[in-house]
Order: structure tokens, then C-alpha cells, then sequence
């Protein structure tokens, strides 16, 4: 592989860390905000977390931690794509 290709790789490298990089902070976002959702849903009344609203807000946690475990597969998914770019460039 040339010098030229090797540095456009090095690029793609450092938007991908990039990506890393905001799919932490959306995920830290998310996790705020989910954590808000629980606090709460757990400070509702008993007989309100069983009512429509409760259940509503359950929901909403459950959704948001499927969302960041989705992001975390994802960030986990570009850093072994980081590294066979990686691999590919370190190449004689």
C-alpha cells in the first residue's frame, strides 16, 4: 500500500475515533436522562407507578437502556473496525 492510501486510512482512523467519541457523549446523554426517568418513576406513588403514566415511564427506561447497549455494541463495533484499518495500514 502506498504512502498516499496509508494517510487517507490514517483519516478514516480519526473520523471513526471521532464517532467514538460522540456515541460516548450521546450515550452519557441518554444515561442521564434515563437515570432521571427511573429516579422518578420510583418516586411515584405506588398505586400511580401501576397507572398508565407509571407504566408509560417504565416503558421509557426500558427503552433507553436498550438504546445504550445499542451504543455501546456500536462504539465496540467501530473500535474493531479502527483496528483492522489499523492492521491494514501497519503492513510492509
Amino acid at each position: 500500500m502506498n504512502k498516499q492510501r496509508r494517510k487517507e486510512l490514517s483519516e478514516a482512523i480519526s473520523l471513526l475515533n471521532g464517532a467514538q467519541e460522540n456515541i460516548e457523549a450521546a450515550k452519557g446523554i441518554i444515561e442521564n436522562a434515563k437515570d432521571f426517568e427511573q429516579d422518578a418513576f420510583d418516586n411515584l406513588p405506588e398505586g400511580v407507578q401501576y397507572s398508565e403514566k407509571g407504566e408509560a415511564m417504565e416503558e421509557n427506561v426500558s427503552e433507553l437502556e436498550d438504546v445504550v447497549s445499542e451504543l455501546e455494541d456500536l462504539y465496540n463495533s467501530i473500535e474493531e473496525q479502527i483496528e483492522n484499518t489499523q492492521n491494514v495500514i501497519d503492513k510492509k
